[in-house]
């Protein structure tokens, strides 16, 4: 038994009829790798069993206490049925890319089960009309509650459902799972009565802990500007959201974002990925003539693990407030800008660390955070409160060698997140074995064309590809007169 952290609960307290809020993630996998060249349900079923102790979250589901006296609690399922989790379906006609999201979207949009592990699979076959994918193909759709996973346990858990070889050898389990005893209400209400005395006190601790670096900060004028509802612009995302879902991708060279990088002295992958989706974003308003003159900021999320927490299951996140500069148009200016408001961005980290305000957030009380969720749901806060981000755009580094299910190779590898009302977009940018994939998630009725997002997306890295390649080339051919100028002394 486990409890949930404040910031685990606040992804259930947060949950409405329009917004569920667990993470999909989509895998396509060649199966002329597997023993005998073909990957049968009753396969994955008995591969994904042998896998199940690779992480507590497949076996476990919520236990809450009534009226949010403390937070929810992971217990073991003793009713736990594999195959309850695991589904199998095919590809409806024309079996294309645009098809599979499709699908993929309809089943995003779905809540999960929360009387059960709160996960679910499909097994999706008939993929035969994708560019670039062999005949024969299967996919699996995968959903996770974001109560139980963020995007670095979500990469915890894609690594241990895989292997790094075809010839497929299981890890040892020590012994048969047995679940363990549900706690008694009794036990839970006497752990709540604690908690309940402890946790102000630690929450005056941590509070404590940080007003040093906001000190600094302050002494060094590095605090970012707060971004009030004047000054982040009013856009199609920032409405109430539908149940439905809409989700789109399209995929890059890992190393041509690397090559982009050089081009701006100082810059990172991260910084190209946000340009990308600035210029992205840009274009997309910019066509529909609702470009607004000032920049969208973007959320950005933060894994604030120590490197001894690099395994644990759940949320260890802090946000970022980043402008995506949709209000320059040249691809070069756009990276520099985001280059610069990325390092004043980490230098306030430095300051004031985003594991400390993590550490904040632990310690609210669960009724507090409860109640706070009910605000933001039930009266529509997400949207018509003050406005601080328009889209959340998240770089999820992965796995860069190639994975196996059951012999059958991961040929790509993207995911989908949670929309909320208010913030009707999410970009991910998710790297595998040298590729990155930037995939959308938008509500139907805000973003009802995703493809005409990835077109933008695509085009946003061509005119930064570009733009690079000139500058680099510049500068190489300035280093060559220079070399053979003093050569030539």
């Amino acid at each position: 038994m486990r409890q949930l952290s404040a910031q685990d609960a606040s992804f259930l307290y947060l949950e409405s009829q329009g917004a569920h809020l667990h993470l999909t993630a989509l895998y396509i996998y060649d199966q002329s790798t597997s023993p005998g060249g073909i990957v049968r349900h009753k396969d994955v079923l008995k591969y994904v069993e042998s896998r199940l102790h690779t992480s507590p979250i497949f076996r476990q589901k919520l236990v809450s206490l009534p009226l949010s006296v403390d937070y929810p609690y992971w217990v073991d399922d003793d009713k736990f049925d594999l195959e309850f989790h695991i589904r199998h379906i095919a590809l409806p006609e024309p079996r294309d890319w645009r098809q599979l999201c499709i699908l993929a979207a309809r089943i995003h949009s779905r809540p999960l089960d929360l009387s059960r592990p709160p996960w679910q699979m499909h097994l999706v076959e008939g993929l035969d009309n994708i560019k670039g994918i062999p005949k024969g193909a299967f996919a699996i759709i995968a959903k996770y509650h974001h109560a139980a996973i963020d995007g670095v346990s979500g990469t915890e858990i894609m690594a241990g459902l895989h292997s790094t070889t075809p010839e497929y050898d299981p890890d040892p389990v020590p012994e048969p799972w047995e679940p363990e005893r549900t706690p008694s209400w009794f036990g839970l209400l006497s752990r709540a009565a604690i908690n309940n005395i402890r946790e102000p006190f630690q929450l005056a601790k941590a509070t404590a802990a940080t007003l040093p670096g906001i000190g600094r900060s302050l002494l060094k004028g590095v605090l970012p500007d707060i971004n009030l509802a004047d000054t982040v612009p009013d856009t199609r995302f920032n409405r109430p959201v539908s149940a439905q879902r809409v989700v789109e991708g399209v995929t890059f060279k890992l190393k041509q974002l690397a090559e982009i990088r050089k081009a701006v002295p100082g810059a990172t992958v991260n910084d190209v990925v946000l340009a990308i989706c600035g210029g992205a974003l840009r274009r997309y308003l910019e066509d529909k003539g609702e470009l607004p003159e000032d920049s969208l900021i973007a959320m950005a999320p933060i894994n604030t693990r120590r490197p001894d927490e690099a395994r644990v299951a759940g949320n260890v996140l802090a946000t970022m407030s980043v402008p995506l500069h949709t209000d320059i148009a040249d691809p070069l200016a756009r990276l520099r800008a985001v280059r610069e408001a990325t390092a004043d961005a980490k230098e306030t980290e430095h300051a004031i660390s985003a594991r400390q305000m993590t550490d904040i957030t632990r310690h609210i009380p669960s009724a507090t955070m409860a109640l706070a969720g009910r605000l933001v749901t039930g009266l529509g806060l997400g949207h018509r409160a003050m406005r601080v981000f328009n889209c959340t755009v998240t770089n999820v580094p992965g796995v860069q060698q190639p994975l196996y299910c059951n012999g059958a190779k991961l040929i790509k590898s993207t995911g989908f997140a949670p929309v909320i009302d208010g913030m009707g977009l999410i970009i991910s940018a998710i790297s595998y074995n040298g590729e990155i994939i930037f995939s959308f998630t938008g509500c139907r009725e805000i973003t009802p064309d995703p493809e005409q997002l990835s077109a933008c997306t695509s085009a946003s890295f061509k005119a930064l590809k570009t733009a690079a390649a000139a500058k680099i080339g510049k500068k190489k051919t300035r280093a060559k007169k220079k070399a053979k100028k003093k050569a030539g002394k």
